[in-house]
């Protein structure tokens, strides 16, 4: 009988293990949130981009071409970093307002 019960915890499992699982679980999620924003903004850059410096697509990219994507993606992901900053921050406060605000 004792073999019945061996794969599971009944209650045995310490606030330490539950601890780490929740953590384990909130680093995956974020991992996978900075994934998916990573991918949002590579498909947004080649949206944006290059329907902007490119107008008549051939078989190679000319120079002035090349030059207009560089700049547009750099302006781009400096756009998006500086609403990502805003953004993270106004959350942090605003969670940091109902923290205190709670008591």
């Amino acid at each position: 009988m004792s073999d019945y019960n061996s794969g599971y915890n009944f209650g045995g499992a310490g606030a330490g293990d539950l601890g780490s699982k929740k953590q384990e679980v909130m680093d995956k999620v974020r991992g996978e949130l900075a994934l998916a924003n990573a991918q949002e903004l590579i498909n947004k850059i080649n949206e944006k981009c290059y329907d902007k410096c490119v107008p008549k697509p051939g078989a190679r990219l000319e120079s002035g071409e090349q030059a207009c994507l560089s700049k547009c993606m750099d302006r781009y992901m400096e756009a998006w970093n500086v609403v990502s900053r805003a953004y993270v921050g106004r959350i942090q406060r605003e969670s940091a307002g109902q923290q205190f605000g709670g008591m």
